[in-house]
């Protein structure tokens, strides 16, 4: 890979380029759609991330491939950035548009082209719901299984985008696992496809280097997925503890005895109460935490790994065991666990949903330090997150009219992160790094590693057109955000390139 320096970003339009640009917009194809009103963009501000919101300079919306290209190519000639969005229902800011840039929404891309039940492949235009997938193979028995608790809404570009999971993901794997091959455009119009509908493909692995890469690489316009047999039967255990170190240490224990649950997810006493008001789950709200473990595949598959989940649980201290009696309560435990978030916004004017990783091992350690930061910052945190792989969802409270609460939340939620990297974590698991973590990846990232993902940035996008400003630090930020030491106005190791 080339370290040399990138060309510099594209000046943003003067204000005649703009008239130009925008008077060339609305010569595009009657079918495309160009939103240019304020009422009109203001929709798009920001994703599901509203504490920072952008007006984009217009909002495009392409029925097809080829209108995305033209788009994309009018872009790139007059130097204006594009930020691509799926549904708007992304965490971290990654869909906030750019002053003087677009937004292109690929929503109106929606059609499922093919359902290939003997391959056991989807393939989707972007637009497509996660949901509405699984829903489309249920007549051949197979079904889709990343599941984001979003994906009744959320889209399979943003998945990509993103490399989404959801609560069967510790067995079934996270988006990057279920898919087979991405079509995309790159910001000159130029179309390029990564994967194969074969088990592998020749080269670098760019598959796994596209998703995930939340819009900066290139304009997802075409995904194949994996499709899986819907298994026989599932049943739930509902446990519950009266310590949440314990019922961390209950998740590893699972792991550790070679048990893979379909869903292992984890809730404390203050998401249980929440949720429970809101859905009537019937969660045990005495437990200081509760555990959802579910097992699925044939009967006696099924039988057997609950009698051997329970006896684990029983094992680490478990004070009440439920198994779900039928499909209906297996459902009713996990609508509890989907509407966690909604709830949330019932007790509070606002919620700050945090994404970290950790080793399952330290899940109790950091549930401690999260306690500890409640008082520090005088904010209450509901904890509910996907136990089994160590992906932490901490939803902090405050109201979002009092400024110095919300400065509060962002300190919270940055300590969060940084206590994920010192026990051996991520500052991300499945909602990307957007706008929302950039500073945090100051904290896990070396400047080394830092020039290593601009360098790959500027392989695909060399003008930085796609999606700029986001989930990469510059050395600048990291020293505005302390974690980058100037000694004697020296940069440390002065020989490596600047970005």
């Amino acid at each position: 890979m080339n370290l040399s320096e990138p060309a510099a970003q594209a000046d943003a339009p003067t204000a005649p380029d703009r008239q130009a640009f925008l008077a060339a917009l609305t010569r595009l194809e009657p079918g495309c759609r160009v939103l240019t009103r304020r009422e009109d963009i203001t929709p798009y501000e920001c994703d599901g991330l509203a504490a920072y919101r952008n007006l984009p300079l217009a909002v495009v919306q392409p029925e097809n491939e080829a209108q995305a290209a033209e788009v994309l190519r009018l872009c790139h000639q007059h130097g204006v950035p594009v930020v691509p969005r799926g549904a708007g229902t992304g965490l971290s800011g990654g869909a906030m548009p750019i002053t003087d840039g677009i937004v292109l929404s690929l929503a109106r891309l929606k059609k499922i082209l093919n359902i290939d039940p003997y391959a056991r492949t989807a393939t989707l235009q972007p637009g497509v719901r996660n949901l509405h997938i699984s829903e489309a193979a249920a007549p051949y028995g197979l079904y889709y299984a990343p599941d984001p608790s979003s994906q009744i809404a959320c889209t399979i570009g943003g998945n990509v985008a993103e490399n989404s999971g959801g609560v069967h993901c510790l067995k079934y794997g996270l988006t990057v696992h279920n898919v087979l091959r991405v079509r995309a455009l790159t910001m000159t119009g130029e179309v390029v496809e990564f994967g194969s509908l074969a088990l592998d493909s020749p080269g670098l692995d760019l598959l796994a280097v596209m998703i995930g890469s939340e819009g900066m690489f290139a304009v997802v316009t075409e995904v194949t997925v994996r499709l899986i047999p819907k298994p026989q039967t599932a049943q739930v255990i509902m446990a519950s503890f009266d310590d949440v170190e314990k019922g961390g240490d209950a998740v590893a224990a699972i792991v550790a005895a070679g048990i893979i649950p379909a869903g292992l997810e984890m809730m404390d006493r203050g998401a249980t109460r929440a949720v429970e008001d809101f859905v009537h789950a019937g969660y045990d709200l005495d437990a200081a935490a509760i555990l959802l473990c579910e097992s699925d595949g044939t009967p006696e598959e099924v039988q057997e790994e609950i009698a051997r989940m329970s006896a684990v649980l029983s094992s680490c201290g478990a004070t009440r065991i439920q198994v779900s009696k039928n499909e209906n309560e297996r459902l009713q435990f996990w609508s509890g666990r989907k509407n966690a978030f909604p709830a949330a916004g019932r007790v509070s004017p606002d919620y700050y949903c945090m994404d970290g990783t950790i080793p399952r091992r330290r899940i109790g350690r950091l549930l401690t330090r999260i306690e500890q930061m409640e008082q520090q910052y005088g904010l209450r945190c509901l904890n509910v997150f996907h136990a089994g792989d160590g992906n932490m969802h901490p939803l902090i409270l405050f109201n979002g009219n009092d400024p110095d609460e919300w400065h509060r939340a962002e300190a919270f939620g940055s300590d969060i992160l940084e206590a994920c990297v010192e026990l051996g974590g991520t500052v991300t698991g499945e909602h990307g790094v957007g706008i929302e973590k950039i500073n945090s990846m100051c904290v896990q990232f070396s400047p080394q590693e830092r020039d290593t993902f601009f360098a790959i940035k500027h392989a695909f996008d060399p003008d930085r057109l796609l999606n700029p400003d986001k989930a990469i630090p510059t050395r600048a930020r990291c020293a505005e955000y302390g974690k980058l030491h100037v000694r004697g106005g020296q940069l440390p190791h002065p020989d490596i390139p600047r970005f």
